[in-house]
């Protein structure tokens, strides 16, 4: 029997073969063993670490299996600012930015290095006696998320360095955290085939994993870091293309291919090689990051406000194919909106296969005359949502027709309606088959019911096979296990999951019942508000439009939406039914944690949050004593932007409403 001593050799033997083999495979992509040889030496370690717990270290390999939950992410400090960088997206801008450089450093001595601009997440790594200690999110630049146990999973970040790094004891780097579009195919195709929603992109992917709090659940999913940012006190660092083959050396990843520059010419140059060429990548990239070599002669420059002048972030066209507009086809959302759709030839686009494209509504498809036949000119707005952008006149057809929007539903056949001063045709028929998908599967998701298991997929199916009607028929799917059971790929483990996750629903409260019940008009907002003024569904049904009208932020829109929606007879059967379920319909008073900072402030949410859903925030906010309103004017105190925020962050830079990033909010929430 083995003494500990050699025990503990043993382990740390393992250790180092495991770090040398991550080295080789995640940062010189250079593996000398199989996958299955490594997994049988992690298997290994993990069972002896296991057995002898005395003998775990912090810096161990198995730690980026996952570690156990964590309860939140402490706040981190950045010693030195997380700047961002300002946009360029034409020649005569970069330009401009070099005139500006030259006249600050009053000399032409001066050089660039140009790198590529990774479409992913900034994070911050701390290294001491050549071990990663704590890994951090950029958040507002001044501070942001400990996330060192989610970073510990990515395998291209090395917990332990090389003895070249030696030469430094402590440091910090920063990079981009970025997914590989062939693994974000695969998770989203993933996601597909379990009915759960889809991720926009990559860099959403990214951003929310990040958060999660969970480690084992980031470790499922394969990211990868590029570092470009040295910091240390221990050494004078003199030049940024230094600093690069320094991370190399030091046996951190790099991006292969940043280019050294003499002239505003060269840095041109290789922006408009790599415009072309992005597409080759196994990753997105959006741009081309440009920056000062020397950096004494950045610390000449200095900054401006949140963006350094000693760089900037060249930034590639949105991309844009043509294709033959072969048909127009009409969607019906759950409200009946219906939504005109291009139907292409395929044609391929920023890393996919396009054939089908937004068209807004009829008037936008009038404004750019767009005829069935044309060529047509389709853009990914944010290289994300494809939608047609204009027309190629000249290439049209002798034979292309307009587009005359028809009268009756394409999907019920009812007659369809246009109410004045709206863009959106609309089909009337509650019972239309797409509305009624529509609506289950807006009562399902995150934000209101929250229904683990039951997706568009799911939904699909069993609207189908007229197990669900309406989202009263949710809460009797347990009467039909023996006919879902015999269904391909419905196993009693999964269908038990799925009624879990129905009969959890049911402690949702009142507010986001009302939300889920999909009434127009009624966001997640004023259905907060409404539950709390009327605190119970009878007071709420019985409301008048008066009544209704003199709530908080319900305008007559919402008003006469609402009191229709609770005066119909075929609503009001629904929510019996709902009733006798189990849901809640009473509002429970929660106690308020004053907050001077937020006690009778108005918020306003708009764009996408990345750790919170809007449900959430506005419930943090009411628990604070503030309000939540669905649009912005004067009496607003505060809008809270997240990612692709839209016309409400406009309207309230022109109404000098202060503005307010996810990182801001956290903390003017004193959330932990």
């Amino acid at each position: 029997m083995a003494s500990k001593a050699e025990i503990k050799k043993k382990i740390e033997a393992l250790r180092d073969e495991l770090r040398e083999h991550d080295y080789k495979y995640y940062v010189l992509a250079n593996p000398i063993i199989s996958d299955r040889q490594y997994d049988a030496l992690l298997a290994q370690l993990v069972g002896l670490e296991k057995e002898y717990p005395e003998f775990s270290s912090p810096d161990s390999p198995t730690l980026r299996i996952g570690d156990q939950p964590a309860k939140g992410f402490p706040t981190v400090e950045h010693q030195v600012p997380m700047l961002s960088l300002a946009n360029t997206y034409s020649e005569e801008e970069l330009l401009d930015f070099d005139r500006r450089v030259q006249n600050i450093l009053k000399t032409s001595d001066y050089s660039y290095v140009s790198e590529l601009k990774l479409d992913g997440v900034s994070v911050a790594l701390v290294y001491r006696d050549g071990k990663f200690v704590q890994g951090a999110t950029r958040g507002d630049g001044i501070r942001g998320e400990d996330i060192t146990q989610n970073l510990k999973t990515i395998r291209s970040i090395p917990i332990v360095l090389h003895s070249a790094s030696k030469l430094l004891r402590s440091f910090e780097v920063r990079g981009e955290v970025v997914m590989e579009k062939e693994q974000f195919l695969k998770i989203n195709a993933e996601r597909e085939r379990e009915g759960e929603k889809l991720f926009a992109n990559p860099r959403n992917l990214v951003a929310g994993t990040l958060k999660q709090l969970d480690p084992r659940a980031v470790a499922e999913r394969p990211m990868k870091i590029f570092l470009y940012y040295l910091l240390t006190e221990e050494k004078k660092l003199t030049r940024q293309w230094d600093n690069l083959r320094l991370l190399k050396e030091f046996g951190l990843p790099t991006n292969p291919y940043a280019r050294k520059c003499k002239s505003i010419a060269e840095v041109k140059t290789f922006c408009d090689e790599w415009e072309k060429k992005r597409d080759t990548l196994p990753y997105e990239i959006d741009g081309v990051v440009v920056k000062v070599d020397s950096l004494r002669q950045q610390d000449i420059l200095g900054s401006v406000a949140k963006s350094p002048r000693w760089a900037i972030a060249y930034k590639f066209e949105s991309r844009k194919a043509e294709t033959i507009l072969n048909g127009i086809t009409l969607q019906v959302g759950r409200t009946g909106t219906i939504t005109p759709v291009a139907e292409l030839h395929p044609v391929f686009l920023a890393g996919s296969t396009i054939r089908r494209a937004t068209l807004n509504n009829e008037d936008y498809i009038r404004s750019l005359d767009i005829r069935i036949g044309d060529t047509v000119v389709v853009e990914k707005g944010g290289d994300v949502i494809p939608k047609v952008t204009g027309i190629v006149k000249e290439k049209r057809p002798n034979k292309t027709r307009k587009f005359i929007f028809p009268s009756l539903c394409p999907v019920c056949e009812s007659r369809l309606v246009r109410p004045e001063d709206e863009a959106n045709y609309f089909c009337e028929n509650y019972q239309c088959p797409a509305q009624v998908r529509g609506r289950l599967e807006h009562f399902a998701v995150r934000g209101a019911m929250d229904i683990d298991g039951l997706g568009e997929q799911v939904i699909d199916e069993f609207v189908t096979i007229k197990l669900l009607n309406d989202v009263a028929d949710i809460y009797d799917l347990h009467r039909h296990k023996e006919h879902i059971l015999s269904r391909e790929r419905w196993a009693e483990k999964r269908l038990n999951n799925l009624l879990d996750g129905i009969e959890k629903s049911k402690m949702q409260p009142f507010h986001r019942v009302l939300f889920a019940l999909g009434i127009r008009f009624a966001g997640a907002g004023v259905t907060r508000v409404l539950a709390i003024h009327f605190h119970t569904l009878e007071r709420l049904k019985s409301a008048s439009i008066e009544e209704l009208e003199a709530v908080t932020d319900i305008g007559p829109r919402i008003a006469e939406s609402v009191h229709r929606y609770f005066h119909d007879t075929e609503n009001r059967v629904l929510l019996e039914r709902l009733q006798k379920a189990g849901l809640k319909f009473t509002e429970e008073e929660k106690k308020t944690t004053a907050n001077p900072a937020i006690t009778g402030k108005t918020f306003v949410l708009t764009g996408t949050l990345q750790r919170f859903t809007r449900t959430q925030a506005s419930e943090y906010i009411s628990e604070h004593g503030g309000t939540v309103s669905s649009s912005v004017s004067k009496r607003t105190d505060y809008v809270v932007a997240g990612d692709e925020a839209g016309s409400k962050f406009d309207r309230a830079k022109s109404l000098g409403v202060r503005v307010l990033n996810e990182d801001q909010f956290i903390e003017l929430m004193n959330i932990k």
